[in-house]
């Protein structure tokens, strides 16, 4: 698999530590846990200092020590995304479908790219060059995001169930690039398959689940959103995604509690 960006170990970091922690992690603690993962001080720095710019993280100092609260905005998405990425909720046929059609004018453009990157990064595949389609299920979540940015008096939402003409399973194999998520799934398994035994074979237990968790969970929250829960009667058959959503599970249930103590350990000496 691809090397993981220091940021996003980071997010993971403030996702599964901080929220309980009062939204907060001092600058020492969050280099001595990305130590365990091989990530040098320098690039953590660099990398909070990215996201202070972009409004994810920002600077508090509690009883002098420097430290990084997650924004509000950034709170919502993570509120948003647990849902998506623990249970990762799949749509049945009669949920049928949200449409998104938009019509943003040329001197607006870069709102139009925003937009068009934002549905993408939801999982929502395409239909026609202004027509955006995902399950139905995520419906809400979208109405949410386009409030967010503002986008109302461009965008008309709509809920559907394909009808006619030609073959659903079809017209889902030309909306998604089925292939491409199939293949990161696949990474994915491969990959994370023996966490188990390296787990069992530890002499430091906590500190190798988090040295497994944290890596695993932060390549796993991509996968929901590449993958917007579709249905699997229009999956090709032996879909690897359910396989993969199964080990996910496994791993979270195997590792999670071990691996948060390591965390609160650090966190707290």
């Amino acid at each position: 698999m691809p090397e993981i960006a220091p940021r996003q170990l980071i997010l993971t970091l403030y996702g599964l530590y901080a929220r309980d922690e009062h939204n907060w992690l001092s600058v020492a603690s969050v280099v001595k846990l990305l130590s365990d993962l091989d990530v040098d001080p320098a690039g953590v720095r660099s990398s909070i200092s990215r996201l202070k710019r972009r409004g994810v993280l920002e600077s508090v100092k509690v009883e002098r020590t420097a430290g990084y609260c997650l924004s509000p905005g950034a709170l919502e998405l993570l509120r948003e995304g647990d849902v998506r990425i623990f249970s990762h909720p799949r749509a049945r046929l009669a949920d049928g479908f949200v449409l998104v059609v938009f019509s943003i004018p040329e001197s607006e453009r870069d709102r139009r790219h925003a937009l068009r990157s934002t549905l993408a990064e939801m999982g929502f595949g395409t239909a026609s060059p202004g027509v955006w389609v995902a399950p139905g299920t995520l419906h809400e979540h979208t109405v949410r995001t386009i409030e967010r940015m503002g986008l109302t008096d461009y965008v008309d939402l709509f809920v559907a169930h394909h009808r006619a003409f030609g073959d659903l399973r079809e017209r889902v194999a030309e909306w998604w690039d089925l292939d491409a998520i199939e293949s990161e799934y696949n990474e994915f398994v491969v990959h994370f398959q023996d966490a188990p035994k390296r787990f069992a074979a530890a002499a430091d237990g906590p500190k190798t689940a988090f040295e497994i968790y944290v890596p695993m969970l932060t390549e796993w929250r991509r996968l929901p959103y590449r993958d917007p829960g579709l249905p699997l009667e229009l999956l090709p058959e032996g879909w690897i995604g359910s396989r993969a959503e199964d080990l996910f599970a496994d791993l979270d249930a195997l590792l999670r509690r071990p691996a948060r103590e390591h965390a609160l350990r650090t966190i707290h000496s």
